[in-house]
C-alpha cells in the first residue's frame, strides 16, 4: 500500500527530475559547458536520497493545514533536496570523502573525468554553489504571496547561516558537540523544514512554537544516529566505509562520550586512528570496539532515547490535525531509529 512517505518521495523526485531538465536547457543557453555541473548535481541528488527533509516539511504543513496537498509544497520540498546536495558536495570535499550514496562524490567524479584532482575539486565547489542558487530558485517559486515569500526567505536565510556556522564548528572540532549538531544538522534537517512547512500552512504562533520544540531535540537525535551509523553502520547500507568518521577526525558524540568515560585504554585505541586517513583497518576495528567497550555507544543511545521522548512530548498536546500529528510522530521514529 502506498503511504504518505512514498507520495512525498515520488512527488519530490518528479519535481526534481523536471527541474533538472529545465535547468539543463536554461543554463546551456549561457554556456554548453554548464551541462557538466548540472549532470553532476542531478546524479548525486537522484541517487538514493531518502527525502527526509521534504517529508518533515510536508508533515508540518499537514499538521497545520489538514486539507493541504503535496503539490502545494512540491517546489519547497525540491528546494530542500538541492540545499542538501549543495551541502553534501562541499562537505565531501572538506572531509576528503570520495564516496557518497553508493557512488563517487562530485569532486571525485569530476576529478576522474578531467584527470585532475584539483580541477575536479574546483568544479565541485562551483557545482555546490550552483545547487545553492537552484535551491533558492525553487523556494522562491513555492508561493505567489509576497508576505509568505518574505517569511520563507527569512526562514531559509536563518537555516542557511546556521548550517554554515555549524559546519565551521565541525571543521574546527569544537568541544561543544551538541551546539555544533544543532546548528549543522538540526537547522536544515528539522527546524528549518518544519518552519517552512509552518509558513506554507499559515501556522499560528503556538503551532510554530510546538513545531520548533519538536525539532530541537529531534535534530540532535538525528545527528546522534548519524554518528552511530558513521562508526557502527553497515557500509552496504550507508554507502560509506566503516569507521569513516574516525578516520576523518570528526568530534562526534561517540568520541565525546568516550573522552568522558575516563577509560584510558579505550582512548588510546581511539586516538591512534582519529584523524588518520591512512589508519589500518585492524586499528579502526579496535577503535570501534573500544567505543563500545568503554560505554560510549550505550551512553549516546540512552541520550537519543531521551531526546525522542522530549520530541514526542512537544507535539502530544499541540493544536495539530490528528493526521499531521501522526505523521510527525512517525517521522520521529524514522529519523532517530534508522539504518542509513
Amino acid at each position: 500500500m502506498t503511504t504518505w512517505l512514498d507520495e512525498v518521495v515520488s512527488g519530490t523526485e518528479r519535481r526534481l527530475s523536471a527541474f533538472f531538465g529545465e535547468e539543463r536547457a536554461r543554463l546551456e543557453g549561457l554556456a554548453v559547458e554548464s551541462s557538466e555541473l548540472v549532470e553532476a548535481l542531478e546524479s548525486l541528488t537522484m541517487r538514493g536520497g531518502k527525502r527526509l527533509r521534504p517529508a518533515v516539511l510536508f508533515a508540518a504543513f499537514k499538521a497545520v493545514e489538514p486539507a493541504g496537498r503535496f503539490e502545494q509544497v512540491a517546489d519547497a520540498c525540491a528546494a530542500l533536496e538541492l540545499l542538501q546536495t549543495y551541502l553534501l558536495v562541499h562537505d565531501d570535499w572538506m572531509d576528503g570523502d570520495d564516496e557518497r550514496r553508493g557512488g563517487p562524490s562530485v569532486h571525485a567524479s569530476l576529478g576522474a573525468r578531467h584527470g585532475d584532482a584539483h580541477l575536479g575539486a574546483s568544479l565541485a565547489i562551483l557545482a555546490g554553489d550552483l545547487a545553492s542558487a537552484q535551491s533558492w530558485r525553487l523556494l522562491m517559486s513555492a508561493t505567489d504571496d509576497p508576505d509568505r515569500r518574505a517569511a520563507l526567505t527569512a526562514v531559509a536565510l536563518r537555516m542557511h547561516e546556521e548550517v554554515i556556522v555549524g559546519q565551521q564548528l565541525d571543521v574546527l572540532a569544537v568541544e561543544d558537540v551538541t551546539r555544533m549538531q544543532q546548528l549543522k544538522t538540526g537547522s536544515y534537517t528539522l527546524r528549518g523544514p518544519l518552519a517552512l512547512g509552518a509558513v506554507l500552512g499559515d501556522a499560528n504562533e503556538a503551532q510554530r512554537a510546538a513545531l520548533d520544540a519538536f525539532g530541537v531535540p529531534l535534530g540532535e537525535a538525528f545527528q546522534i544516529r548519524d554518528d552511530i551509523l558513521g562508526t557502527f553502520g553497515d557500509p552496504g547500507a550507508t554507502g560509506k566505509p566503516a569507521g569513516n568518521d574516525l578516520r576523518a577526525g570528526k568530534r562526534t558524540s561517540l568520541v565525546r562520550a568516550a573522552e568522558q568515560s575516563g577509560d584510558d585504554a579505550a582512548l588510546k585505541a581511539i586516538r591512534k586512528v582519529h584523524g588518520q586517513a591512512d589508519a589500518k583497518d585492524a586499528d579502526v576495528a579496535a577503535a570501534i570496539a573500544a567505543l563500545e567497550s568503554c560505554g560510549a555507544k550505550a551512553s549516546v543511545l540512552a541520550r537519543l532515547e531521551s531526546l525522542l521522548v522530549d520530541a514526542r512530548a512537544a507535539i502530544a498536546g499541540a493544536d495539530f490535525s490528528d493526521e499531521g500529528r501522526a505523521m510527525l510522530d512517525a517521522l520521529a521514529e524514522k529519523l532517530a531509529v534508522r539504518a542509513t
